[in-house]
């Protein structure tokens, strides 16, 4: 099976719904496998612009070294423009889609999970199954929209408890206290991951 993870997405679901972004991506997507033997895992976002903001480009430069070093994860980067006042994503969108399908007809996969809740990429998970393969969606449940819930074969939804054995660091400060400004970033537990080569029957 194969991870897709809209970066983005999950960055601004996991701020909203549990106030905090140090995910360890490796037993993220362990957990989302559920012992299934897994492909590859995919992660995608925008670059952010070094002279628009330098702070918020060094942080991400951190934050993606730690993926760099995450086995069997790989980073799908996009740019972004000024439209307005407003930074608008150029090429995410299309890269995941492009994905889901080019591996689908590739046979690389069996099993698709899209770590998302955008309702556009609905169109693309049906042409995935269309090809005969499997997809799941895995979004909270206030961030999944109803096109994409309802295209699925089946559904993980997230909630605050799902992910509390996957945090990177423990919480210093009482459980009342507001949130520190935590940045987008993650670690890389030492653990037992289960890879394999793609099963020849769908999981």
């Amino acid at each position: 099976m194969a991870v897709f993870i809209d970066g983005s997405n999950l960055y601004h679901s996991l701020e909203e719904n549990c106030g905090r972004f140090d995910l360890d991506f490796r037993a993220f997507a362990e957990k989302l496998c559920k012992d299934r033997p897994l492909y590859r895992v995919y992660y995608y976002n925008v670059l952010r612009d070094t002279d628009r903001n330098p702070q918020a480009y060094q942080d991400q430069q951190k934050f993606l070294s730690t993926l760099y070093k995450t086995p069997y994860l790989e980073i799908r980067l996009g740019t972004s423009k000024m439209r307005g006042d407003v930074v608008v994503e150029k090429g995410v969108d299309i890269m995941v889609a492009t994905d889901l399908l080019r591996m689908a007809w590739d046979d690389l996969y069996d099993v698709g999970i899209l770590v998302s809740g955008d309702g556009d990429f609905a169109y693309a998970v049906q042409a995935v199954k269309n090809l005969g393969k499997h997809m799941e969606i895995a979004a909270f449940p206030s961030n999944l929209s109803w096109e994409l819930a309802n295209v699925a074969d089946d559904r993980e939804l997230f909630t605050p408890e799902y992910f509390a054995p996957l945090w990177t660091r423990k919480r210093s400060q009482p459980k009342d206290a507001p949130p520190p400004a935590q940045r987008e970033g993650g670690g890389a537990r030492r653990r037992g991951w289960r890879f394999g080569r793609r099963p020849q029957d769908p999981q």
